[in-house]
């Protein structure tokens, strides 16, 4: 995914870009902690002097904010994509849910590192805050489409929309624990996975073996 929009890329005087500085940053944020972490840090891993560093940014709460931005900005661009054509359609919010889902799952994988920092942030700053904020608008939103789907009747209406919201962005949000790009699946296709098991579960539409106890699966079915 491209960096968002007004972001621009400078080479300096150490060799390393704005970007590599910032995604070396987000590395060590995850591994240290950001409060943690100082800019002697920084420029170790780096292998420049923190005079190096402060060609590219002037203050490490910069390199925060515009890590965290990036993957606020492509979560929110997926709220944007979720609901292209829905009007025009009428298509049902159920469509758009599972929209969200895929598009969470994408950005995700594409952006491991910096939405793994977003969800370890603490509010210990008021850039941490903002970004807080903007993280539960999304979260909010997700839930204002749950209970939209359960008017209509394509999602169960006696489970809490803000479980159901927290719970799939929480199985989604797990990705950054242990997704990697060099693993067996495509973003594409670990969306699919992903979407399949929300929406339609993970019990097998075959017919399948079933001992005498009622009907319950024999142990060597399960």
């Amino acid at each position: 995914m491209t960096p968002p929009t007004g972001r621009t890329t400078h080479r300096g005087r150490p060799g390393y870009s704005r970007d590599e500085v910032i995604s070396t940053a987000v590395e060590v944020f995850i591994d240290h902690g950001y409060d943690a972490t100082s800019m002697g840090l920084l420029a170790q891993k780096l292998g420049i002097s923190k005079s190096a560093i402060y060609h590219h940014i002037t203050t490490k709460e910069e390199l925060l904010e515009e890590a965290i931005n990036r993957a606020l900005n492509a979560l929110e661009q997926v709220i944007d994509q979720s609901g292209e054509g829905l009007d025009e359609a009428k298509e049902p919010a159920i469509t758009q849910l599972r929209r969200l889902v895929r598009g969470t799952t994408v950005t995700l994988c594409s952006e491991t590192p910096y939405v793994a920092l977003l969800l370890r942030l603490r509010g210990n700053s008021p850039v941490e805050l903002a970004a807080m904020q903007r993280r539960r608008e999304f979260t909010n939103f997700l839930i204002e489409v749950v209970i939209a789907a359960q008017k209509e009747g394509t999602v169960r209406d006696d489970l809490a929309p803000q479980v159901l919201g927290r719970l799939l962005f929480g199985s989604i949000n797990s990705l950054t624990e242990w997704y990697r790009p060099s693993g067996p699946l495509t973003p594409e296709e670990l969306a699919t996975t992903i979407e399949a098991i929300a929406f339609e579960g993970i019990r097998s539409l075959a017919p399948t073996h079933e001992s005498g106890r009622g009907g319950d699966p024999s142990p060597a079915a399960v």
